[in-house]
């Protein structure tokens, strides 16, 4: 199991990165949660990881904290939740509120999430609210005040991200197909309204 990288980032093309580690570069799928914490290209970063095999590709998933890739290992463990659906749900909502909505019964924020149905959001919350009780977030040693700056960041732009992809969800994009528009097109500066339009006119997909 590949559980840590430390390497050099050579591109970013939202939900993948390409991390180059002494020479040999790997391809590495992110949550938009993590995306907004990656350095530049040419900078170094070190991603806590995943590893997926299957019998026709090895899917590796990074992640800026360690509690964000428990909680998505946590989402594996559901019913009918596999590795592109976790990484919607984590692309469209900060961990701590996720984990907030689970342990307090918010189906009602739950099911606002991309690819969630009402009975997934009670099957969630059924089968993980148990596991979350004591969930807490951890910031990486020596950026604290830079990740504080970024999740005020985060906490503005996640409604707006969110009801963008919710919405081209509903008009007939997939969750993964969503969150990838979403993210090829905002700068976090347009309001959701404004990243619809502009993904339904350019066909981002």
């Amino acid at each position: 199991m590949i559980g840590q990288l430390q390497g050099i980032i050579l591109e970013k093309q939202p939900p993948q990165l390409l991390l180059d580690v002494g020479g040999v570069g790997y391809e590495i799928d992110a949550p938009m949660n993590t995306f907004y914490r990656l350095p530049d290209i040419g900078q170094e970063v070190v991603l806590f990881t995943h590893l997926v095999i299957r019998e026709d590709a090895h899917h590796l998933y990074g992640f800026f904290a360690r509690e964000e890739r428990a909680l998505f290992r946590t989402l594996l463990k559901v019913n009918g939740i596999g590795p592109r659906l976790g990484l919607t749900i984590l692309s469209s909502i900060e961990p701590s509120e996720f984990v907030r909505c689970i342990v307090n019964n918010d189906t009602a924020n739950l099911i606002r999430l991309p690819g969630i149905g009402k009975k997934t959001a009670e099957r969630l919350i059924i089968e993980i609210r148990d596991k979350l009780t004591d969930w807490q977030p951890s910031l990486p040693q020596g950026s604290t005040g830079l990740t504080q700056s970024m999740n005020a960041s985060l906490a503005t732009r996640h409604p707006i991200i969110q009801d963008a992809i919710s919405a081209l969800i509903a008009l007939g994009y997939k969750p993964v197909e969503a969150s990838r528009a979403v993210a090829k097109i905002d700068d976090n500066n347009l309001t959701s309204e404004e990243i619809i339009r502009q993904a339904l006119k350019e066909g981002v997909v």
